[in-house]
């Protein structure tokens, strides 16, 4: 009976932590692959956020017009500007997983 309370209790922690865990993948996935337009703190203002115009994901009302499915699409494909290209797309280098992560991850930035 011991066992069986330790492997319920070993599991019971193991999910309770696994939103953590992908918290800090999904921080750690925007710092290497969006914070150098976006910045660490979403507020887009990096040189190269200035330059492309990046969002500011700390914006309220910038985030309620931004939808889950908009958001997915330019991680995947980016996103352009007419001819120019103001952001690469990942959908090559992430998982559906992970872009589901990065934008919850996004999504907390929201003040």
């Amino acid at each position: 009976m011991n066992k069986k309370i330790a492997w319920v209790a070993l599991i019971a922690t193991l999910v309770a932590g696994a939103p953590l865990l992908f918290a800090a993948d999904a921080k750690e996935l925007f710092e290497k692959s969006c914070a150098s337009c976006h910045g660490k703190d979403g507020k887009g203002e990096t040189p190269a956020g200035k330059k492309l115009k990046a969002k500011d994901f700390t914006d309220a009302k910038g985030q309620a017009e931004m939808k889950d499915e908009q958001m997915i699409k330019a991680i995947k494909e980016g996103v352009k500007d007419g001819d120019k290209t103001k952001m690469k797309g990942f959908g090559d280098k992430l998982t559906d997983e992970e872009i589901k992560q990065l934008i919850a991850y996004i999504r907390s930035f929201k003040k």
